[in-house]
């Protein structure tokens, strides 16, 4: 009989030539555990996904639930299925009052696409402005507006229309013109390292799209679902968006998207054509408990009021000659080194000590530190401590 690893290698898709072939029998909390009992602390997440940690337990009790009541029934928008429109409400909530409409998808990217649809539909205008070193996902739309040419000269030609300016610089704002539909930005740049702009520049950011009759589409599929220490990022630049997406932490590990917005733009998918937008499973609804137990979780847990000390926690401890800096928003860090060839290696040892985490697409000098939020001070001073060791063990 071929061992699981041999099934992998041979039958799994691979994306590269060095998977990290960490097999995994089950997980609980921030811990996951292979065959053997090897217990690994997971500090990134699943990338952004796990953030009540993996297989909380009013997460599994949701989903649950929903098995014993029905699984898909039709497709998106036709039948009233309680999961999905308590879950919508749930999420509207959350946002301003403007914000009252959700589409629900089953990933970031296909909620990347769908925002993309609405803009050029609800404006009829056809430029779509993103920003270098940005990443939305990988499908063929969501690739077009992704701010790295090394990810997308393999796939040319995508969509036209596109134009990118650099996130956080204000002289580029004049690049928003009456021809622009959208604006496409994460709140907070993730796989360019953890990138920050000023509240100053997200108002005139906001100013420039509302004077140009362009929408604002933030992106806060690794910033979103309290990871920065609010619920959305951009609670803390003072601003509201047209257009809000997300996905990752919104399913406490099940798989769904979504992107909201005002009713009276999400109408424009109901004519001219008719079904504007379409998805199968968007809005599964196992996936869809599973995301209200989230929401719910993150707002009566008092987790997200925890995220700002756990982050100092870190940054505390993860003191070091080669750290050169560390950047974060909450529990959204970057910790940088030297070089990639001096990161690898740590990470790899952390790794081997039992701590999981890895660097970004566009910046691989930096260490991603995205923990669930539920994560304890002693998981967090026990992680500081694997990776300040694998700091040392490689001899820096």
């Amino acid at each position: 009989m071929p061992s699981n690893r041999q099934l992998f290698l041979q039958h799994l898709a691979q994306t590269t030539d060095f998977p990290l072939l960490i097999e995994i029998e089950w997980a609980e909390g921030v811990h996951m555990y292979g065959p053997d009992g090897k217990s690994y602390l997971d500090l990134i997440s699943g990338i952004g996904v796990s953030n009540v940690g993996h297989r909380h337990p009013k997460v599994v009790k949701a989903i649950k639930e929903q098995v014993d009541k029905y699984l898909h029934l039709m497709v998106y928008g036709e039948f009233v299925q309680s999961p999905q429109a308590q879950l919508a409400e749930a999420l509207c909530k959350t946002l301003p009052s403007s914000i009252d409409n959700c589409y629900l998808v089953n990933s970031g990217s296909e909620a990347i696409e769908g925002a993309l649809k609405l803009a050029k539909r609800y404006t009829g205008r056809r430029e779509i402005i993103s920003c270098f070193q940005a990443y939305h996902g990988s499908s063929h739309g969501a690739l077009s507006i992704g701010g790295s040419e090394e990810f997308k000269r393999a796939y040319r030609p995508l969509l036209p229309g596109i134009s990118h300016f650099r996130y956080g610089n204000e002289e580029d704002l004049s690049m928003i013109t009456q021809q622009t539909a959208a604006v496409v930005m994460e709140t907070i740049q993730g796989e360019a390292g953890v990138r920050i702009a000023t509240p100053d520049y997200f108002k005139k950011l906001r100013q420039r799209c509302t004077e140009m009759g362009a929408l604002l589409i933030l992106d806060e599929i690794q910033c979103g679902f309290g990871r920065t220490g609010t619920f959305w990022a951009f609670e803390q630049m003072g601003i509201e968006p047209d257009v809000v997406v997300c996905a990752k932490g919104m399913g406490g590990g099940m798989p769904i998207g979504a992107f909201l917005a005002p009713q009276k733009i999400m109408a424009v998918f109901k004519n001219n054509p008719l079904l504007g937008h379409i998805t199968t499973f968007g809005g599964h609804p196992v996936s869809a408990a599973a995301s209200l137990a989230t929401v719910k979780i993150l707002q009566e847990e008092n987790l997200v009021a925890q995220v700002n000390a756990k982050a100092e926690r870190f940054k505390k401890q993860l003191n070091h000659p080669k750290i050169k800096t560390i950047r974060n928003q909450g529990l959204m860090m970057a910790v940088e080194f030297e070089s990639f060839e001096v990161l690898k290696p740590i990470i790899d040892t952390a790794i081997e000590m039992g701590v999981v985490t890895d660097w970004f697409l566009f910046c691989d000098n930096s260490m991603r530190i995205a923990p669930p939020l539920i994560i304890t001070e002693e998981e967090i001073d026990k992680a500081c401590a694997i990776v300040m060791a694998s700091i040392n063990k490689k001899g820096l």
